[in-house]
């Protein structure tokens, strides 16, 4: 988990602890009181608990457009389902919810979709965070499989390479279909047809 820098205040100043009592304290915060959270924060919710994200960089960005740009243009060609992009809540359990990237969900699956979060997913997305690889490498993916999302992407900036994880049959754990780089097409296992240059995602015009 990451946490915010310390906010570092004048001589004589103090935050706003009327503020701050208005919230739940660390391990007392409901399902409901996180969804409740007005505007769109980059958090995420495990059991009682609120994750601060780190905020997304220009090229975290830029990879996140055109995988959605992509998926979502070959999800709609084809009347698949509908595509969305964090922040969005993925509950994947009671108690555990996420906001992947990108996450998809099948047409066939619209009943686990409401207005103010998911009820798991498809297929989900991770661009990779430099900072802490091991929060969408190894927690994520654990626990993306445990929620039974048939396909994981995860999309390594420092590396280059896009990785595609599927779930193996009978068990909570990925296998890993291909590990992808430049001058390779990254293909999905669960959505015939799909696949992106490689190339291309990681080579984009400024």
């Amino acid at each position: 988990m990451t946490h915010p820098a310390p906010v570092l205040l004048p001589d004589g100043l103090e935050p706003a602890w009327d503020v701050a009592r208005l919230f739940p304290p660390q391990g007392g915060w409901s399902e409901d009181e996180y969804l409740a959270l007005p505007g769109t924060p980059l958090t995420e919710f495990d059991h009682g608990r609120i994750e601060v994200l780190d905020m997304p960089s220009e090229l975290h960005q830029l990879l996140v457009a055109f995988l959605y740009r992509a998926l979502a243009e070959f999800v709609s060609a084809n009347g698949l389902g509908r595509v969305l992009f964090a922040p969005f809540p993925i509950k994947l359990w009671e108690g555990k919810i996420r906001e992947p990237d990108l996450c998809f969900m099948r047409r066939d699956h619209a009943q686990r979709r409401h207005d103010s979060f998911w009820q798991g997913a498809d297929l989900v997305m991770e661009v990779m965070s430099p900072d802490d690889r091991k929060r969408d490498s190894v927690i994520k993916r654990r626990e993306y499989a445990m929620a039974a999302i048939p396909e994981y992407w995860l999309i390594d900036p420092t590396n280059q390479t896009v990785t595609v994880l599927v779930l193996a049959t009978d068990a909570d754990r990925y296998c890993v279909q291909g590990v992808y780089a430049a001058g390779r097409m990254a293909a999905s296992a669960s959505l015939p047809g799909f696949d992106i240059d490689v190339g291309a995602l990681f080579t984009q015009d400024p």
